[in-house]
């Protein structure tokens, strides 16, 4: 449920709150794939909400095994000049944000 829920918010480019180490994280969602090492990933822009560094915003990688719930929300997102759907850290993709 939570890859299908970050797909759908990657299609219609809505951001996302999600609960990660049980944490709050507001992000908007990028890209959904494999990593190197094997495990499903969620590249994404966090914009609010916990952060151990302090660092907001910035571009995160969260393991989809350690998002207990996602909740779509009505505020959208618009590209991030940054992104790059060829994310060099995945070997596999699942869904992603489609330049336009």
């Amino acid at each position: 449920m939570v890859k299908s829920n970050l797909c759908t918010a990657i299609k219609n480019f809505r951001r996302v709150s999600i609960i990660y180490d049980k944490q709050v994280r507001v992000v908007d969602p990028y890209l959904v794939g494999t990593n190197k090492k094997g495990s499903e990933a969620l590249r994404a822009y966090q914009v609010g909400g916990y952060s151990s560094s302090g660092n907001l915003p910035a571009w995160r990688l969260y393991l989809l095994k350690n998002i207990d719930s996602v909740e779509i929300l009505d505020t959208s997102f618009k590209i991030h000049p940054q992104y790059n759907p060829n994310d060099k850290d995945m070997v596999q993709i699942s869904c992603r944000v489609e330049k336009m």
